[in-house]
């Protein structure tokens, strides 16, 4: 069994208030080695065996169609050992 990862992220100028929040809250909590934040999201999915390209392709397609908006997020899938 392989997982692949989608990890989808605000593209670089969206504003994020909840990264924005958490690098804010972080000082306040003791944590100072952060410059900035920013949230994203990280889908896990599981494939019986080594993935196909075709696969890789069909979910490259479903992040683009159901996990991540296009117009304001960036995503990658990758390969998990």
């Amino acid at each position: 069994m392989a997982k692949i990862v989608v990890d989808v992220m605000l593209k670089p100028e969206i504003l994020d208030p909840q990264g924005q929040a958490i690098g804010s809250a972080l000082p306040r909590l003791g944590f100072s080695f952060a410059k900035s934040v920013r949230q994203g999201k990280r889908f896990e999915i599981e494939v019986e065996g080594q993935p196909t390209q075709i696969q890789l392709e069909e979910i490259g397609k479903a992040a683009e169609t159901l996990l991540a908006n296009p117009v304001i997020e960036n995503f990658s899938v990758r390969v998990e050992n």
